[in-house]
């Protein structure tokens, strides 16, 4: 009787979920669209009624069952191992290379939470990279919140990369380090844009990136309420309450510091001086801006960010840095999709990139939701995945 109630309640939530919740227009394959999103709307109600766990748990046992163990094929070599004692999933192609080859570093996503290298859609995303670009893929296994908080997330991934880095390293796979890249997605591009400017200031890295890519990166945490957040607040796969928490745990689990963000009242006024870079009405294109009229911040007490000053520090949000910070960062690809809470921060960094005079090539994806190119196999399988998937290695062989 108990596992019919709880297939029951399952199928009830389902049911409720698939028929309210508001797919935007536009998307393609919009009811397996619907049907990714309810899957997962409802994991969450089931969690919060049952109280069965944690919700962060129950998607770290979703990413869990993703994963897929080191394996090769006829193209590429793959193997699990460390750089600088970081977990690293280590992708060599086996096509004999005319000449050195080129190389890039992938930092997955899953808003510091969740996500590994092994997952489904990242081993494939890494396989197709290697073979098609004839490159070595490492892809960083970086350690997660609410276990580890920031700065640990980017001093993993910066660590992985500055060993990458070293000539001798570079040698031992036959890379050329003039053609060494940085990629990452959602909390990976975030990272991967971290890394990018921290990697300018260290005198000890001689080998300098040749490119970025940033797909749908999360990249300031002073403005929770942009347009993007607003109008896609429920939109699929992240919400702006779950991308609040994803932000509020990469700091800290003290719920205090997710109940200000939530509130978008966070950020005390002595770092006000900040908020010229994330001012979407000056960084942002007339298209996105609409109707949506710009209003100052709401500021909170200094404790939080005494406390908890993380959310402050450009190395947890880039778009704080200054503009003399970004000068000599590499060539950039972003991706951003216009159904995504995220899609303000990729887009003001391109306006920010481009005054700065770095080459940016920027996709705007207006039939995408956050995280879509991760959906290229499977049942979960959706032509937009293919096709951003696609442009991201196209704009990687043509710069890289």
């Amino acid at each position: 009787m108990g596992a019919k109630l709880l297939w029951l309640c399952l199928a009830s939530a389902l049911a409720a979920y698939y028929i309210y919740s508001p797919i935007p227009a536009g998307l393609g394959q919009p009811w397996k669209v619907m049907l990714l999103d309810t899957g997962f709307r409802a994991m969450g109600h089931l969690v919060k009624q049952l109280g069965l766990m944690h919700y962060m748990d129950v998607l770290m046992l979703i990413t869990f069952s993703e994963c897929v163990a080191p394996s090769s094929d006829e193209n590429v070599t793959v193997t699990d191992t460390e750089f600088s004692g970081v977990a690293v999933r280590l992708y060599l192609p086996r096509k004999a290379p005319e000449g050195l080859r080129r190389a890039v570093v992938y930092v997955h996503g899953g808003g510091w939470c969740l996500g590994q290298a092994g997952m489904k859609g990242y081993d494939l995303l890494s396989r197709w990279t290697s073979h098609r670009l004839n490159a070595v893929v490492v892809s960083v296994n970086y350690r997660l919140a609410p276990k580890h908080h920031f700065p640990v997330q980017f001093d993993d991934v910066y660590a992985v990369t500055k060993f990458f880095l070293q000539r001798s390293v570079l040698s031992r796979y036959s890379v050329d380090p003039h053609h060494v890249g940085i990629a990452g997605d959602s909390a990976g591009g975030n990272l991967a844009a971290a890394v990018a400017q921290q990697l300018l200031e260290d005198s000890e890295v001689e080998t300098k990136l040749k490119a970025q890519a940033l797909i749908y990166p999360a990249l300031q945490t002073l403005d929770l309420n942009l347009p993007s957040y607003q109008e896609n607040k429920h939109s699929p796969i992240l919400s702006r309450l779950l991308m609040v928490r994803f932000w509020s745990e990469y700091f800290t689990s003290d719920p205090s510091l997710r109940q200000a963000m939530a509130s978008n009242a966070h950020v005390p006024v002595e770092s006000s001086h900040l908020f010229q870079f994330v001012n979407w009405s000056h960084l942002l294109p007339e298209e996105m801006k609409k109707d949506h009229v710009y209003t100052g911040p709401v500021y909170s007490s200094p404790a939080l960010a005494q406390k908890y000053p993380g959310f402050l520090d450009p190395r947890a949000a880039p778009l704080l840095a200054s503009d003399a910070r970004l000068h000599g960062l590499p060539l950039t690809y972003v991706l951003t999709c216009e159904h995504d809470v995220l899609r303000d921060d990729g887009v003001m960094y391109v306006q920010r990139l481009r005054a700065a005079g770095i080459p940016v090539v920027h996709h705007h994806a207006k039939d995408a939701f956050h995280g879509a190119m991760m959906f290229v196999s499977g049942l979960t399988e959706l032509a937009v995945g293919h096709q951003l998937a696609n442009g991201y290695m196209a704009w990687l062989n043509e710069n890289l």
